[in-house]
């Protein structure tokens, strides 16, 4: 059912090489952008229209419009499940206070006397916040991508979510309703490429954007990787992944409903334990068959996931060697089930979010936790950061000299200057003083 890679006995190997002998999903987004790039000219030359027929042709519903109607969200916020509604609004909740505190300051620094440089943080003014809508329902990805959003003082704030044919047409209703509790009454019923293409260009319909986050499939990633730059993104977020270290203190009932959970989410997620337990292993191997047999998307996405090349269980000689392990795998979503686990997780360098001890699974990190889910794929969390307050900020250097303080400092800038052969650069300094250097 998930297979095993035995890294035990020989010395580990460094970097790449390390890497090269863990489990990872096949995501080929540069194959798909041939694919997304007749997608998202269409929408540039034609709007909405052509965001309309590319919903027809991938999601079988044709719309009149694709701006939701604001009596929807109303609607669906009423009809909402009030245990659900409450679920949801203590998600809210918590994030809020999370991300709150992750708010930066204006902050000044006298460089010398007479000469200061002021960082102060202002938000993009307009963002495209996409939630996906295929094999489940994502209501959690409307909080962990508006709240930061919100909170980073952002003005304007649209949603995305492919139409539904059960919903006439609608996103669906739990994630309007999502919408509704947050404050948000601009959302549009698109999906794909096209969506990421209708947040670029902009249509009649819906104003362009400066920035889109959101996680989505291959086409949404392939998108993101075309449209860049023309708008920024958050990152390509590529098939969702959990790695566990746990040693022989792990409860393999936990570890294995830990790996099933991430694993019911699409048949390319990827679940992997890394232990230097034997009996753990075998332990967590002989748990998976009931546990799965229980629940529910087994054939069609929990057993091709842990099937597949993307999930093993890794055998190492040691914590030492599994956290190496690890850090060269750099999950999404890591679990540290030993002994110590939260002096463990101090020593991970990369992960997208660590989940500590036997208490914090990661499905509360996808819900209540109060942190974002939003989080680097694909190894990509050895250089990048989950989605925060800080990914709708742009910090702006506010340069402000006198003149003595500029005088004091202009014979290095020419000096510079020169030797990188621009002498403009220098002269533009030299003409405020009768085209001399001043003297020291």
């Amino acid at each position: 059912m998930i297979s095993r890679i035995d890294l035990r006995g020989d010395v580990l190997p460094e970097g790449g090489a390390l890497r090269d002998l863990l489990p990872r999903a096949e995501f080929d987004v540069e194959a798909a952008l041939e694919t997304v790039r007749p997608i998202c000219e269409d929408v540039r030359h034609r709007g909405s229209a052509a965001v309309i027929e590319w919903g027809e042709k991938f999601d079988g519903v044709r719309l009149e419009s694709i701006r939701v109607p604001a009596s929807a969200i109303a609607e669906a916020v009423e009809r909402l499940d009030p245990a659900v509604r409450a679920a949801l609004e203590e998600s809210i909740r918590r994030a809020r206070l999370v991300h709150r505190e992750q708010r930066r300051t204006t902050h000044t620094t006298q460089v010398v006397p007479g000469g200061t440089v002021t960082e102060k943080w202002v938000p993009v003014e307009r963002v495209g916040l996409y939630v996906p809508g295929g094999r489940s329902v994502y209501p959690s990805s409307v909080v962990m991508n508006v709240v930061p959003a919100q909170e980073a003082g952002v003005e304007g704030i649209a949603v995305a979510s492919p139409p539904q044919k059960d919903f006439d047409g609608l996103p669906h209703p739990t994630i309007l309703a999502a919408c509704a509790l947050l404050g948000i009454d601009e959302v549009y019923a698109a999906g794909g490429a096209q969506a990421i293409a209708m947040f670029a260009y902009g249509t009649a319909e819906c104003p362009p954007v400066d920035l889109v986050t959101g996680p989505g499939n291959i086409y949404v990633a392939a998108a993101k990787r075309l449209l860049k730059g023309r708008i920024g993104i958050d990152a390509e977020a590529g098939p969702t992944e959990i790695a566990i270290l746990a040693d022989s203190t792990a409860d393999p009932v936990h570890v294995a409903a830990d790996l099933i959970s991430q694993a019911e989410h699409d048949p390319m997620a990827a679940a992997v334990l890394v232990t230097d337990s034997e009996e753990l292993a075998a332990a967590t191997e002989a748990e998976l068959k009931p546990q799965i047999a229980a629940t529910k998307h087994v054939t069609d996405r929990i057993e091709p996931a842990l099937a597949g090349r993307q999930s093993a269980i890794v055998l190492v000689n040691d914590l030492a060697d599994g956290l190496k392990v690890v850090d060269a795998y750099a999950a999404e979503h890591l679990e540290i089930q030993t002994a110590d686990a939260a002096a463990v997780a101090d020593r991970v360098r990369n992960a997208g979010a660590i989940f500590v001890g036997p208490w914090s699974p990661v499905s509360l990190g996808d819900y209540c936790a109060g942190s974002n889910h939003v989080l680097p794929t694909g190894g990509c969390a050895c250089h990048s950061s989950g989605l925060s307050v800080q990914s709708f900020l742009r910090g702006i250097h506010i340069v402000d000299y006198t003149r003595d303080a500029l005088a004091e400092v202009t014979h290095h800038v020419v000096t510079l200057a020169e030797a990188e052969d621009l002498p403009a650069h220098g002269a533009a300094l030299k003409a405020r003083f009768g085209g001399e250097v001043p003297q020291q």
